[in-house]
């Protein structure tokens, strides 16, 4: 006999899990977790040896990326885990998406800390112990890198996964979560570069005001990316999309269908990577007109995953 609090078997019951995840990039972003943790302890233990504020800086400014690596694997970790969880009415998939926020929140820290650092610097110049700064340094951008290499490989692996009836949602099809792990190491990666040129410049030409300039010129490479990511994420988490190409694409369906209705209510929100929900209200006096038919023809669009039709009829209401 079937418990009581076993829902009994229906042909109307649906998973509300629309994203598969991406256990690849799960995988590749605990990698670059690992590599960049282990190169945060070299340089933080690197500059406190050789005595270089310069290193011990950057291992600092390391660790809130090991930080922001591991808030994009924990919102994997955790999307997957409280997958089938009764509680998230339309899955787990805004977790990566709000991991990827936070990242992003704490990109912007970062760039206001080093454009802090780099001013400070400016106005009190520092010794800088070249050698060791550059060596390692370069052994830095090396791990960056690596890092980049796994998560983009884990960014394409996903993005060859999409099928929406040949069409391209762009940014819609991103894994924020990804892109904000992405950013971390590449952001970490330019600055890397920016300080082995400046730091060889300081060492060359005695330029030691290279080193807080380029500092300044990463700070806003970096917020600018920040910015972006906060942007595509907040907008995702808001549920502001609602100038996507499907919105579109659903209205069109209903103007050329061959039944008869004015859209009344139109709501589309994002549930997955390029996939979407959405709630649409008609007003229509056809006598063909039924939810399930215009469901059928907006369901024609693979990337709407959760259709619920509202069919008004004002001549039966006023009759």
């Amino acid at each position: 006999m079937a418990s009581l609090n076993t829902p009994l078997p229906s042909p109307w019951h649906h998973t509300h899990q629309f994203d598969e995840g991406n256990p690849l990039a799960e995988r590749n972003t605990l990698l670059a977790v690992v590599l960049t943790a282990v190169m945060m302890v070299v340089e933080i233990a690197g500059g406190w040896y050789f005595n270089s504020m310069a290193l011990l800086a950057d291992g600092w400014h390391m660790s809130s990326h090991t930080l922001a690596l591991g808030l994009s694997l924990v919102a994997y970790m955790a999307a997957r885990r409280l997958a089938g969880h009764a509680r998230f009415a339309f899955g787990t998939w805004k977790i990566e998406i709000l991991g990827g926020y936070t990242s992003a929140v704490l990109l912007v820290g970062v760039a206001l800390l080093m454009a802090f650092q780099s001013v400070e610097r400016l106005l009190s110049p520092t010794p800088i112990h070249y050698d060791e700064a550059i060596a390692i340094a370069v052994v830095g951008l090396l791990v960056n890198l690596a890092c980049a290499w796994l998560l983009r490989g884990a960014h394409h692996h996903h993005h060859g996964h999409g099928h929406d009836h040949g069409h391209d949602h762009g940014p819609h099809r991103e894994d924020l979560n990804l892109r904000a792990a992405y950013l971390h190491v590449v952001a970490d990666a330019a600055t890397s570069v920016l300080a082995i040129a400046a730091l060889f410049g300081g060492k060359l030409w005695g330029a030691d005001w290279l080193d807080p300039v380029t500092g300044l010129a990463g700070a806003a490479l970096v917020g600018t990316w920040a910015v972006g990511l906060l942007r595509d994420s907040g907008r995702v988490l808001l549920d502001a999309e609602m100038d996507a190409p499907v919105v579109q694409e659903i209205r069109d369906v209903i103007d050329t269908s061959p039944i008869r209705a004015t859209i009344t209510d139109l709501h589309v929100w994002r549930v997955g990577t390029a996939k979407y929900a959405c709630i649409v209200a008609l007003s229509t006096d056809d006598p063909a007109a039924t939810p399930d038919a215009f469901r059928r023809q907006i369901g024609v669009h693979e990337e709407l995953v959760h259709i619920s039709v509202e069919v008004n009829r004002p001549a039966a209401a006023s009759a």
